[in-house]
């Protein structure tokens, strides 16, 4: 039999959860408008090199994304700040997430390039601080992280809305060992949360000439937050009459992408926050490896661009943190000139992207001295833009 004090501390500990969630709730349905950024400047863009590989090719970026930029930086109306301190030691010793101060160095940005920052786990080492991505999402309500796979030679052309501040993430380290037998974790979708990813998704494709948006959940299993999730398309596809919508469970998805005879059919995905971890990983390998691809994570106050995959300490162990692929971070960076209102230089930046990493491919990385490093990359993305 169940002993009383197990079940009353793990009710009160649902209890604590529920009502920061509500709380939550009633702070999403607060109006906050959106930056613009033609009456910004200068247009701060902070670049956090994080752990790893991190400093190494978010470095390369930024010397891509200088260039790019540099008559922008002569008139004053970008300017770049280098932000340290979101490193696992400096989080590990502060017992934070993000530390106050680097949180606040953050929020005096417009925008953020960061580079991979190491998450603890269990047996690691490091204390269990949370993800300093999550926090940051948390903290800047990043709630769009959108993330594009593009492959021209194959006719695949994919924009992923991946809702980022809910689901797993949201509550992921909130769960409870409610006995030595039983853990138990919890998941957070919400009305408020769903629309506003589902709408950028289908203004996405109304502003990019796309006709379909594909809604990814597993409402068939999972009934009360992926219904949820389906429910809120159905509402919001009503506003956008010239863009069909089609409901796809994460399982045939995943199964979908690698179907060559039907992956060009995709277009734009919308999805809760987990399904969207995992199959925007796939994505990223199908064009090439995550090492390729790059992601936004989008609010309306604040934005943050960023590789997709980790930080590499092997790398960094063995010496070969110069050999790592700044291809990532420097998509993340196309993609935030697009945000920030330099949208030929964005698109300049993906289509060098495309020659270098898909077509002529004159430097090739391997991650090893086999290939060329970084640096070698970084000048022949400047050459070809």
């Amino acid at each position: 039999m169940a002993d009383p004090q197990v079940i009353t501390r793990a009710k009160e500990h649902f209890g604590k959860v529920v009502e920061e969630q509500l709380e939550r709730v009633e702070r999403l349905k607060r109006n906050v408008a959106w930056v613009d950024y033609s009456n910004v400047q200068p247009i701060v863009i902070g670049v956090i090199g994080g752990d790893g590989i991190g400093p190494m090719i978010t470095a390369e970026t930024q010397r891509v994304l200088e260039y790019l930029l540099r008559d922008e930086v002569k008139k004053g109306k970008v300017t770049f700040r280098v932000i340290d301190g979101l490193t696992i030691e400096n989080r590990a010793a502060h017992m934070k997430a993000i530390p106050d101060d680097v949180l606040a160095e953050i929020k005096k940005c417009h925008v953020t390039l960061k580079g991979p920052t190491h998450t603890p786990e269990q047996g690691d080492g490091w204390p269990n601080i949370e993800s300093a991505n999550v926090a940051m999402r948390k903290e800047l309500d990043l709630f769009a992280n959108v993330r594009p796979v593009r492959m021209p030679d194959q006719n695949i052309d994919w924009t992923f809305f991946r809702e980022n501040t809910e689901d797993m993430y949201a509550v992921g380290s909130q769960g409870i060992n409610v006995t030595p037998d039983l853990a138990i974790d919890f998941r957070v979708i919400t009305t408020q949360g769903s629309e506003r990813i589902i709408d950028a998704a289908f203004a996405h494709a109304k502003k990019t000439g796309k006709t379909r948006v594909s809604i990814v959940t597993k409402a068939n299993i999972i009934k009360a937050t992926d219904g949820k999730f389906l429910e809120v398309a159905a509402r919001v596809a009503k506003n956008y009459p010239g863009i069909s919508w089609d409901g796809w469970y994460i399982d045939i998805m995943t199964a979908m992408l690698i179907n060559e005879a039907r992956r060009h059919e995709f277009q734009v995905m919308a999805l809760p926050n987990l399904y969207g971890d995992i199959i925007t990983d796939e994505a990223a390998q199908i064009q090439g490896g995550v090492g390729t691809a790059g992601s936004a994570n989008i609010g309306q106050q604040y934005a943050m661009f960023e590789a997709i995959h980790g930080d590499a300490p092997r790398m960094v162990r063995e010496g070969r943190a110069q050999y790592a692929d700044p291809s990532s971070v420097a998509r993340a960076a196309a993609m935030l000139l697009e945000h920030v209102g330099y949208s030929e230089l964005g698109k300049k930046l993906h289509m060098a992207l495309d020659v270098c990493g898909q077509y002529e491919r004159k430097v090739v990385l391997t991650g090893r001295s086999t290939g060329a490093t970084g640096r070698q990359l970084g000048v022949y993305l400047m050459e070809t833009v």
